[in-house]
């Protein structure tokens, strides 16, 4: 047998959960061990740890050495088993073609032996091994597949090393500490409160993720809307029943924020909140809604016409001292009885949050048996898109309901009342702010001002609570 003079050695694994690389170690052990045995220098050694062979995901290193060989850097490949260099036949195929092009004679297994490829029962011996590999990695996934269905409807965690924030270790106790951290963020966020605003905040009071990193909108929007927080198992995306951990916040909460996220989606709102009263001014001439507009150094709301408006422009006001006013009078409304009286009947929203979820559930169930039917055949593919339309349309009209309702519902998510907030509003960012206005303020109708008036008039200002 020909000495190679530049041997590569290839090592792969697919799942390395404890990131420590050691099955990668092992097989490069056994496979410098070969290739003294064998007399072979080995020039490069090509790892790829965490890669799956069988998803047909890129491995950079598998490709560096593939490229070697045909460049002829390479004249040799030691590999621990064929199922470490491929389990896919059509890439085995690919691998036998550079390798012959290269005339690469000789690759070596640890477990297996050798294989020479310009040879055509070696070419069979090394697609049957493929083939085996490949119908071993298919079995398996079946297998895990089937677990994890399972374990979801057991509603047990499934597995993983990196807990779920909230939670800890073992995936179903709660951390008392994150799990006030969540309440607060779902109450803030039901009163209107950003994820942009709510991630500031987070950062602000050292509150980091499971991995020790600041918080993102896209995590904290999968956190808030994720069924394990309420105590829902869910799998491949859908809620297939309940956990068995321990609910942080109802479900009825969850479908809460839910209805907030499909609103917030529908509305496209995304810039950075600038003024205080932006959507809660009407014009008092028209009825329009004023715009926020900088004049310089002066800050006003104005009833802007044209086809993008279309006001009347003839109404401006100046916006910081409406703001200070509208502020104060919404902190006071906050301590005054009739408020108290509107929150101490709250049981009535709560119950109609709760008959609008369990609606929702109903319809979600519905759809999934629907298309069960279309794929056992018992229905017609027409049958089935009319069927999920009208549901669809209930859907829609219920979620909206539920966002309504929820609008009405979200001083749940306040700091304090009026006397309480008087002391931190400075210190509350604007989007938190606006939310608490928006919580307790339907609009505030603004009239026209005085001719040659100078000074901020609050007999312009008509305030129509929401509660």
């Amino acid at each position: 047998m020909a000495i190679a003079r530049s041997a590569a050695v290839y090592a792969r694994i697919s799942s390395d959960q404890e990131g420590t690389s050691l099955g990668v170690l092992r097989q490069l052990e056994d496979c410098r061990r070969l290739a003294r045995e064998l007399g072979w220098e080995v020039a490069e050694e090509y790892v790829d740890n965490d890669v799956s062979a069988f998803s047909g995901k890129r491995r950079p290193r598998y490709e560096e050495m593939l490229e070697d060989l045909r460049s002829g850097l390479r004249d040799a490949v030691v590999v621990y088993h064929v199922d470490r260099l491929t389990r896919r036949p059509i890439e085995l195929e690919r691998f036998v073609e550079v390798v012959t092009d290269a005339k690469v004679r000789h690759v070596r297994f640890v477990a297996g032996g050798d294989v020479d490829v310009a040879n055509g029962d070696g070419l069979l011996v090394l697609r049957m091994l493929s083939a085996v590999a490949a119908n071993e990695s298919a079995s398996k996934s079946r297998r895990v597949r089937r677990k994890l269905d399972q374990v979801a409807a057991e509603g047990r965690p499934h597995g993983g090393s990196q807990r779920p924030f909230g939670y800890e270790a073992d995936k179903v106790t709660v951390k008392a500490d994150e799990a006030e951290v969540i309440r607060q963020l779902v109450a803030r966020f039901l009163a209107g409160e950003s994820l942009r605003s709510l991630a500031t905040w987070l950062d602000a009071e050292s509150v980091r993720t499971v991995k020790g990193g600041p918080w993102r909108t896209p995590t904290l929007r999968d956190l808030l809307c994720s069924g394990r927080i309420a105590g829902l198992r869910t799998h491949r995306g859908e809620v297939v029943g309940p956990a068995v951990w321990e609910p942080i916040v109802t479900p009825a909460d969850r479908e809460r924020v839910l209805a907030v996220m499909e609103a917030k989606k529908t509305s496209g709102r995304r810039a950075p909140r600038r003024y205080l009263l932006t959507g809660l001014l009407r014009c008092g001439k028209c009825g329009g809604v004023l715009y926020s507009s900088a004049r310089a150094t002066t800050r006003r709301y104005v009833c802007s016409s044209g086809p993008d408006h279309g006001g009347c422009g003839r109404l401006t006001v100046v916006a910081g001292p409406l703001e200070e006013f509208v502020a104060a009078a919404v902190l006071y409304r906050l301590d005054t009885p009739e408020l108290a009286d509107t929150l101490a009947g709250r049981g009535a929203a709560d119950e109609a949050v709760a008959a609008l979820s369990e609606s929702l559930s109903a319809d979600r169930g519905q759809l999934d048996e629907l298309a069960g039917m279309w794929a056992a055949k018992e229905i017609t593919r027409a049958e089935w898109l009319t069927a999920r339309r009208s549901v669809e349309e209930r859907m829609r009209d219920t979620q909206g309901r539920l966002a309504r309702v929820t609008r009405t519902d979200t001083l749940v998510g306040l700091p304090g009342n009026g006397d309480g907030l008087r002391d931190q509003w400075g210190s509350l960012n604007l989007t938190r702010q606006h939310a608490i206005v928006r919580a307790v303020l339907d609009r505030a109708v603004i009239s026209a001002g005085a001719s040659g008036a100078r000074e901020f008039d609050p007999a312009r200002v008509e305030l129509v609570w929401r509660v």
